[in-house]
């Protein structure tokens, strides 16, 4: 559960991160823009926009044809400046130890001739297995992603493309069934690895150490 909760808050410091940075350049850009740039569904922006008015870290002015103008406060260019350091020191770390971590497990699939993977989770950790895939011989064939769909609709945009990727809802939607899954789902990495044994079978679901994913005990078969 912790490593669960540390995922969702870096996520959000992301976000928050974002959003004070893109306000600071600038602030007359609409809510959907800022969806678009963030790669969050709008009614989040909107949501994070009146929580930053209600923590004082922005300031929104009325502009004509009922938009606003949003500002940042002292106490917002001060929130950025600790945001950028605490996720630039995160995210160096977790950079070397996802690139170590899918490194290590595509020469694990590649030797097992498993050379066809899904990703299942889109998250910075796709992005870097996406880079990783590349360098080990290993076709990444799509990213699965349940919400990807739902909030591209939200937003008016296509859903059908991560990372250069295809982007799909579900692994079914896929034309040719995938070799092997490798697990890059930040906020609930136990549940999808749980759901991609469920589909795939333990041998073929690869998850980075950095998951730290502690799964069920399995009744063992019987002798």
């Amino acid at each position: 559960m912790a490593d669960a909760s540390r995922s969702e808050d870096i996520h959000e410091a992301r976000i928050m991160l974002g959003l004070l940075a893109s306000v600071e350049q600038d602030g007359a850009q609409s809510q959907r823009r800022l969806a678009s740039e963030l790669g969050i569904a709008l009614g989040l922006v909107n949501a994070y926009l009146k929580r930053c008015v209600k923590k004082g870290l922005v300031k929104a002015s009325q502009a004509p044809a009922r938009r606003y103008v949003y500002y940042l406060t002292p106490q917002g260019f001060a929130e950025k400046s600790r945001l950028t350091v605490e996720y630039l020191s995160y995210s160096f770390g977790f950079f070397r130890q996802a690139k170590d971590d899918c490194r290590a497990l595509f020469q694990e699939a590649h030797r097992r001739g498993l050379d066809r993977l899904v990703l299942m989770g889109r998250s910075d950790l796709a992005e870097i297995a996406a880079i990783c895939a590349l360098e080990s011989g290993i076709t990444i064939v799509a990213t699965v992603d349940p919400a990807a769909e739902a909030e591209a609709k939200a937003d008016g945009r296509s859903a059908g493309v991560f990372v250069g990727l295809p982007l799909v809802r579900d692994v079914d939607e896929l034309a040719e069934r995938p070799a092997a899954v490798v697990v890059t789902d930040l906020l609930r990495p136990r549940e999808t690895s749980e759901q991609a044994i469920a589909l795939f079978g333990e041998d073929r679901v690869f998850i980075p150490e950095l998951l730290r994913v502690r799964l069920r005990q399995r009744r063992e078969a019987n002798p």
